[in-house]
């Protein structure tokens, strides 16, 4: 830095030059109301105005070389502080270089203690996890050996996959051969199966011809019942109307209602009354009709238990019908559960035969070769 010393700006040296500016600031505004010739209204003084017009001009040259000066002064300053800052960045660069030659020289990473822990050739420098398979490193512990990880893994692999080999070659010709068992059997079983389908079609048919001849005779008789029944109740109630047309007639025409005692009898003939003289019914007139109306109860009676009789006719015909019928249902149905016991007692022993046979066949599958099998197979078949 040079010898030439330069002054520093002290708050008292700002407060004076703010009160300057001010002082400034107001003596314009006021030349600006005199000097205004629309605003001024009065008179104005020359040699004061150029005294103060001068002191301005001193005031203002004053000002600038001040101003020149505060700026020389930060031009100056801002020198030194970029030369300072070099210095503080060339110093701090000789220092950071100093120290790393330091530590290149004296504080090697090989030198600490804890570089075995951050060595980035550690796995290059360090020894396989074994050596062999007896390698005393390997520990139950450190489980660096399993089951299958052995050296010779391939040989024993490559050994596994032909001995699988075989294995898959032997299943395969053990599966071909139950498979043509297995379709023998299923054979035999479909046969089987298609003669009870048919026996239990055949016996299906004879049910179904059975029950049609059944319906039928009962749909005849049902038939004929309701024709006797229709034709009953006609007869019955013609007979019931000719009945009570004979007993309106009887009752009209007899001496009940007629009133034709002796003493009333007309002089126009015996078949003539006067009305007004007619007393009474004789006695024998009361006898005649107490006669006839026994006799029509009498008959009222007679046909009465003639209806019952035909009733008790009609329903024990229609019961023994009815009874005929249950019997004959009955003896279907009985007819129809022994059929089906005896196909299902056939149905039992024939699953019962074809289990025992299949059982039998794994038995001699599991315990024979294959060609003693097939042997024995047909001598069981036979």
């Amino acid at each position: 830095v040079g010898s030439q010393t330069m002054a520093v700006a002290l708050p008292k040296d700002l407060r004076q030059d703010a009160s300057l500016a001010k002082r400034r600031h107001a003596e314009l505004c006021r030349q600006k109301r005199i000097f205004n010739a629309r605003n001024r209204i009065i008179g104005g003084d020359t040699e004061a105005w150029d005294v103060q017009v001068h002191d301005q001009k001193i005031k203002e040259a004053t000002e600038k070389a001040r101003h020149e000066t505060f700026a020389a002064e930060m031009r100056q300053n801002d020198k030194i502080m970029c030369i300072l800052e070099n210095r503080i960045k060339r110093d701090r660069k000789n220092l950071c270089k100093a120290i790393s030659d330091f530590q290149q020289s004296f504080q090697k990473p090989e030198t600490r203690r804890e570089f075995d822990l951050s060595d980035p050739l550690a796995l290059k420098k360090d020894l396989p996890a074994r050596q062999s398979d007896n390698d005393i490193r390997n520990t139950i512990s450190g489980m660096q050996k399993f089951m299958g990880e052995d050296l010779n893994f391939h040989e024993r692999k490559k050994f596994q996959q032909e001995q699988n080999r075989e294995w898959s070659l032997q299943q395969q010709r053990e599966w071909k051969n139950s498979r043509a068992e297995q379709k023998c059997a299923e054979a035999l079983y479909t046969e089987t199966r298609l003669q009870f389908d048919e026996a239990a079609k055949h016996l299906q048919k004879l049910e179904g011809t059975t029950r049609k001849a059944v319906c039928a005779s009962v749909k005849d008789f049902n038939k004929n019942q309701a024709i006797e029944s229709v034709e009953r109740k006609k007869r019955e109630k013609k007979q019931e109307q000719e009945d009570n047309l004979t007993e309106i007639t009887n009752l009209l025409r007899g001496d009940l209602l007629s009133e034709n005692p002796q003493q009333a009898a007309s002089s126009f003939g015996p078949h003539r009354v006067v009305p007004d003289r007619w007393k009474g019914m004789t006695q024998e007139q009361l006898e005649q009709i107490r006669l006839v109306q026994k006799q029509q109860v009498q008959e009222k009676l007679r046909l009465q238990e003639e209806k019952h009789q035909r009733d008790l006719d009609w329903d024990r015909r229609r019961i023994q019908g009815a009874r005929a019928a249950l019997l004959f249902e009955r003896q279907q149905r009985r007819q129809q559960r022994d059929l089906r016991r005896a196909l299902d007692s056939s149905n039992l022993s024939l699953a019962k035969e074809q289990r025992l046979q299949k059982k039998y066949m794994n038995e001699v599958y599991t315990n024979q070769p294959t060609g003693d099998y097939f042997t024995q197979f047909n001598t069981g078949s036979r």
